[in-house]
C-alpha cells in the first residue's frame, strides 16, 4: 500500500511540498486475565466428554451401539470428530489458564507434563480406540481402513493443537512482573511479543495494538519481551523474543 502524503507550504521556498502522513493507530485496552481455575475445570469437563465419545465409539465397534438411521462408518466418524473436538478445546482452555497462573519450571519434568496434559489426554482419547479398530475382526475391511486414518489423522491434528510451543514459568511471570511492576506493555494483533513502548521500531506496520499489565500480555499469548525495548531500557533477568537476557 503507498504511503499516505500531505501538501504543505514550504517555508523556506514557498512551494507546495508533499510529506508523509503518519498513520492514526488504534489502541484499545486488554481484556481481564479471568479465572485460571475456572477455565481448567472447563478444560476438564471438556476432556471427560471427549472419553465419553470415545468410549461410544468403542461401543460401536464391539457393536453395543447402533444408530439404525446412521451407517457404522458413519458413526465413528461422528464420534471421533466430537472427540477431537472436546480435546482442542479443552487444551486451548488449559493453556490459557496456565498462561494466567503458571506452575514452577523447577521439575522439568512436571512442567512439561502439567504444560501439555492436553497432549496427553489426546493420546488417551484416540490410542485405545484405534487398537480396538485394528484388531477388531467385525468391521469391514472399508470401514476399518477408512476409520482408522480418520482416528490417525485426528489424533495428529489434536496432539498439535494441543501442545504449547510457547510455555510460561511462575519464575518468568515473577521475573517479568518485578522488572514491569505496574507499568502498561503493548502488543499487536499477530504479534508475538510484548514491548514496553508503543512507538517501537517493530510496530511500525501494526494499525491495532492492545495495552494492559504484563500479566495481561502473559495471558494473552504474549509471554516474551520484545529484544528491542529490553535494550533501550536496558531490562535485564526477562526472557525476550532474542534470548533471555543476563
Amino acid at each position: 500500500m503507498a504511503e499516505k502524503k500531505k501538501r504543505i507550504i514550504s517555508a523556506d521556498s514557498g512551494k507546495e511540498i508533499e510529506t508523509p502522513v503518519k498513520k492514526e493507530r488504534k489502541v484499545k485496552e486488554a481484556a481481564p486475565v479471568g479465572n485460571a481455575g475456572g477455565l481448567r475445570i472447563g478444560a476438564v469437563v471438556l476432556w471427560v466428554l471427549a472419553i465419553v465419545m470415545e468410549v461410544l465409539a468403542l461401543l460401536v465397534v464391539l457393536g453395543k451401539v447402533d444408530l439404525k438411521f446412521m451407517d457404522t462408518l458413519y458413526q465413528l466418524i461422528a464420534f471421533l470428530v466430537l472427540d477431537l473436538a472436546f480435546v482442542i478445546i479443552g487444551a486451548q482452555l488449559w493453556k490459557k489458564a496456565n498462561h494466567i497462573d503458571p506452575v514452577s519450571e523447577a521439575n522439568k519434568v512436571k512442567f512439561w507434563l502439567w504444560n501439555n496434559m492436553g497432549v496427553i489426554v489426546c493420546v488417551v482419547a484416540f490410542v485405545p480406540v484405534i487398537i480396538l479398530m485394528l484388531t477388531n475382526k467385525n468391521l469391514d475391511k472399508k470401514t476399518k481402513t477408512i476409520a482408522v486414518v480418520v482416528a490417525i489423522i485426528a489424533m495428529l491434528i489434536g496432539g498439535v493443537f494441543s501442545y504449547d510451543f510457547n510455555p510460561v514459568s511462575e519464575e518468568q511471570q515473577q521475573a517479568a512482573i518485578t522488572a514491569l511492576g505496574d507499568e502498561n506493555v503493548f502488543w499487536s494483533r499477530f504479534g508475538k511479543v510484548y514491548h514496553t513502548h508503543d512507538d517501537c521500531q517493530s510496530l511500525n506496520q501494526s494499525e491495532v495494538l492492545t495495552y494492559g499489565t504484563v500479566e495481561q500480555a502473559i495471558a494473552a499469548n504474549r509471554t516474551r519481551l520484545c529484544a528491542f525495548c529490553a535494550k533501550n531500557d536496558n531490562i535485564t533477568g526477562v526472557v525476550t523474543d532474542g534470548a533471555q537476557t543476563e
